[in-house]
């Protein structure tokens, strides 16, 4: 077994670790129902208002757009947040001592955040079929969208997020990337239909995975009928994976990269003047 193999099998024995470690641990369990209680009050308030031309409810519309907004935003920011932390408390510093550490340690990253981008999909999902009427009633169909769209969308965001978790300075700043994320949620049809924005906000949603992921499992979950409010009355299956598929690509071109170089500045000295800045902040 050639040694990168041997430190891919470890990273993914220790992403494991880290998944079942997260579902046991009281602080984590706890951010997983805060969350879920988080998105399921908008759907509560508005599971009986009807939006106009989709013979369903705004809260149907919402549930499946909410849950592409949290595979999306876990794959990013999670990704992010846990590079950048482990950056400056030393754990990729000595992940990077160890033969092909590094290779390991991504891996049992990309595990990790994997397992919990879908189980902060799966609790608000079984809880809002229960609140909303017309959602996951598509049969075969839609389990074939499923299968296809989620992992794309994991892998239209995890790379995005490594490169994000790689260019901040402190996990601190990531905090500060959430302003132009929510204005992000707005532009990308999570709350209501993006044909009903103007058209270069249109235009600007598009680029982004976070409406294409929205889209592809309201073509999944919702009925037929609801397509009437999307952009040209189609699901675009095809764009969807076209775009997803684009930032995928682009992302596992640069993220690799981006890491190296990453890991190539790594030392005791610039870990020890990251602690000396925190604690001038803390001061």
């Amino acid at each position: 077994m050639s040694p990168v193999w041997y430190a891919a099998r470890a990273g993914v024995r220790r992403g494991w670790t880290e998944l079942r470690q997260t579902f046991t641990t009281g602080q984590d369990v706890f951010g997983y129902v805060l969350w879920t209680i988080l998105l399921m009050v908008p759907l509560f308030l508005l599971k009986d208002d009807p939006l106009k031309g989709a013979g369903i409810s705004t809260g149907a519309f919402m549930l499946p757009s909410m849950l592409g907004m949290t595979l999306a935003f876990t794959g990013m920011m999670t990704t992010a947040q846990l590079l950048a932390t482990e950056r400056e408390d030393g754990t990729l510093l000595r992940a990077k001592a160890v033969p092909h550490g590094m290779v390991g340690h991504l891996v049992g990253k990309i595990i990790m955040v994997s397992g919990t981008a879908l189980a902060s999909m799966a609790l608000p999902f079984a809880v809002g079929v229960l609140l909303v009427d017309g959602v996951a009633r598509q049969g075969g169909g839609a389990l074939l969208t499923l299968v296809w769209a989620i992992p794309l969308g994991l892998l239209a965001t995890l790379p995005i997020g490594a490169v994000i978790g790689s260019l901040v300075s402190s996990p601190r700043t990531i905090g500060l990337l959430m302003l132009p994320v929510m204005g992000l949620v707005v532009i990308s049809g999570i709350y209501f239909p993006l044909s009903e924005l103007p058209e270069w906000l249109q235009t600007v949603g598009q680029i982004f995975p976070v409406y294409w992921l929205g889209l592809g499992l309201r073509s999944a979950l919702l009925p037929a009928d609801a397509v009437a409010v999307e952009i040209g009355t189609s699901w675009r299956h095809l764009e969807t994976a076209g775009v997803l598929g684009a930032w995928a690509v682009a992302g596992l071109l640069l993220a690799p990269s981006v890491l190296r170089r990453m890991a190539r500045r790594e030392s005791g000295a610039a870990m020890a003047e990251r602690h000396r800045k925190a604690m001038q902040r803390v001061g």
